[in-house]
């Protein structure tokens, strides 16, 4: 028997950076699981669109879908769009819903990883604080879990980690927190991207590390994401998981 079909959900961007990474990502999960179908869809600007593949699944006598969110946090779009997307589905399709990809110890690896791919070297930890920079919501909850991340990160090392925000009124900005941590004494401050494809946000934190010693690329077809992705499939698929929308 086939098992369900993986389908990425993942926002879109003008950026042409944004699709490219998404689609890299899934090339590595479908190298990781062979066994499983992987498909990908997006909310906007850029095809093919979800509910278009989920018509197009549909058509071909698919029956079974996880729908996993290309998400860090549970904000508007986890909670809302998507959802109201997988609800307009053909009838014949069952759909679970995947959660979002964070927090994940995973995700963790995987900004360490690009920290030091960027110059970082792991004996650096101590005196080195960092700037977990992530988009933004008016979600609380979505800031208050970047929050949390950050506080964890730090027991593992650091001299500092501290979140930072490229969207979102009266949030501290990844500037202000590169100035604050000189402040606070850290020998090198460096910048890590909580982001999975290069955008319009990624590149206005850019901007704001200006004044830090490194600045990693985003997550992107990480291994450790890749790999996440698998594992949140395969709870979706456990006995536990959320029931099947419209089942």
């Amino acid at each position: 028997m086939a098992r369900p079909v993986l389908l990425v959900i993942a926002h879109g961007s003008r950026d042409p950076r944004h699709a490219a990474t998404v689609h890299a990502l899934v090339r590595q999960v479908r190298a990781r699981q062979p066994g499983v179908r992987v498909e990908t869809g997006f909310l906007e600007f850029n095809l093919p669109s979800v509910s278009g593949k989920l018509k197009s699944l549909a058509a071909e006598g698919v029956r079974d879908v996880v729908a996993l969110p290309l998400l860090l946090t549970r904000a508007f779009h986890a909670k809302t769009d998507i959802p109201s997307v997988l609800n307009e589905a053909p009838a014949r399709l069952r759909i679970r819903q995947a959660e979002v990809l964070g927090p994940s110890p995973l995700l963790t690896a995987a900004l360490e990883r690009r920290l030091y791919e960027a110059g970082l070297a792991p004996a650096d930890k101590s005196s080195t604080g960092v700037v977990l920079a992530a988009a933004g919501s008016t979600d609380p909850e979505a800031i208050a879990v970047i929050a949390e991340i950050a506080r964890e990160w730090r027991r593992t090392g650091w001299c500092a980690v501290r979140p930072a925000f490229a969207s979102g009124t009266s949030l501290p900005r990844t500037e202000d927190v590169v100035r604050s941590l000189r402040e606070l004494g850290c020998g090198r401050v460096v910048v890590a991207p909580y982001f999975l494809a290069p955008g319009r946000l990624p590149d206005r934190v850019a901007v704001g590390a200006s004044e830090a010693d490194v600045l990693a690329p985003v997550l992107g077809a990480s291994p450790e994401v890749a790999q996440l992705l698998l594992t949140r499939y395969e709870e979706a698929l456990a006995p536990t998981a959320r029931a099947a929308l419209g089942a």
